[in-house]
């Protein structure tokens, strides 16, 4: 939940970032629900690839561990499946927000706005 927080945060800041790039692909007929898509996808593939990479390096930390204490390591055998997929399910929800608000920039406002 607190990565979904820092996916959120992240996507609504690279939106204020690119408000004139937003504007411009609205003003050459680019529909609110590409640019949704646009961000959505953005914020999915962020979280999946450190959903991918975090279990990765939990799982091998927990190996080294167990096996320096001398104990059998033991994991389920779907986490690596499970853990980025509940992830990106989690950016979904965290990534709403922002990918609506870029989809209501107008384009007269964001052009007007990077000049």
């Amino acid at each position: 939940m607190i990565g979904g927080v820092g996916i959120a945060n992240m996507t609504l800041v690279s939106v204020l970032e690119r408000t004139a790039e937003i504007g411009l692909r609205r003003a050459i007929g680019a529909r609110r629900r590409h640019i949704v898509v646009q961000f959505l996808l953005s914020s999915v593939a962020t979280a999946f690839l450190g959903a991918v990479v975090g279990t990765g390096v939990g799982m091998v930390v927990t190996t080294a561990v167990a096996l320096a204490q001398q104990w059998p390591p033991t994991m389920s055998p779907v986490l690596p499946v499970v853990a980025p997929l509940v992830g990106a399910a989690i950016d979904v929800g965290a990534g709403a927000y922002p990918a609506h608000r870029a989809s209501r920039i107008e384009p007269i406002d964001a052009l007007r706005a990077a000049g």
